[in-house]
């Protein structure tokens, strides 16, 4: 990869935004400059009312191999606590805005995804993946502890128990164990899993871009909220949802049979 070449490509496909990590000859492994690109992409699209959805995938046969710790250890490979919990802040920060982006996300696994990978697929809302990829923690591998989700997040999604195995063990799975997890949703063949986020991608984003960002609020605040709340939560969301056009709109096409043409967030908030 030539030195001016990006780790993170931002490539605009219509109304879908696709990151791309590109660090294939390090396996994707995250460093500084890494997640300083990702981060500058998601402040980017957080805002910008032509991305309706985005889809974080990788070059090279591995999606994220997670840290890079040469590049985290520093000159001599000798531990510097602080230089660590610095890398684990900005990888917790970076991953954080991913997950609060106002529109749906999907991480599209291409090959291994391990430690700090695993971390930033599940701050994406989907994750699918191809037969080839393979997915696990890893941390304890190497005598670490995750600091950017991994234990957060990761029981959320397939439990504790499994979390737990994940996490003791350092065992890579297959596309289809993590699927029966729950982890992931789909695989695909390897070549069909570009085609496939595409596809996936485009069909979100024909929804209302207002329905995604409040559905998508809801669902992740009224996890942690006892069960009335969660359905206050909703009540409101539906509130502010009314207001969009968005509905207007949806049932006009119901009553004229005609796919709807929802209005992008910009248009919707003026």
């Amino acid at each position: 990869m030539s030195g001016t070449e990006p780790m993170v490509i931002r490539q605009d496909r219509g109304s879908v935004t696709w990151l791309t990590l590109n660090r294939p000859d390090a396996m994707n492994a995250l460093d500084t400059d890494l997640l300083g690109e990702l981060d500058a992409h998601a402040r980017s699209v957080a805002d910008d009312p032509a991305v309706r959805v985005v889809v974080i995938t990788a070059t090279g046969r591995a999606f994220c191999a997670g840290a890079d710790l040469k590049a985290v250890l520093g000159a001599g490979d000798t531990l510097n606590p602080a230089r660590m919990l610095g890398f684990e802040r900005q990888a917790q920060a970076t991953f954080t805005r991913v997950a609060a982006l106002p529109k749906p996300t999907i991480a599209a696994l291409n090959g291994i995804t391990m430690a700090g990978g695993l971390e930033l697929a599940l701050h994406c809302d989907l994750i699918i993946a191809s037969s080839q990829a393979r997915v696990g923690d890893g941390h304890t591998n190497y005598g670490l502890l995750p600091g950017a989700g991994g234990a957060a997040r990761l029981p959320r999604v397939i439990g504790p128990t499994r979390a737990k195995y994940l996490a003791f063990t350092g065992e890579l799975l297959t596309a289809e164990q993590a699927m029966t997890m729950g982890l992931v949703v789909e695989v695909v063949p390897p070549d069909e899993l570009e085609p496939r986020a595409e596809e996936l991608s485009l069909a979100i984003a024909r929804r209302s871009p207002s329905a995604l960002r409040l559905f998508k609020q809801v669902i992740d605040d009224g996890l942690d909220q006892p069960l009335q709340s969660a359905l206050r939560l909703e009540l409101l969301a539906t509130a502010e949802h009314l207001h969009s056009g968005d509905v207007d709109e949806g049932l006009r096409a119901f009553a004229e049979q005609r796919e709807p043409r929802f209005t992008t967030m910009k248009e919707n908030d003026d």
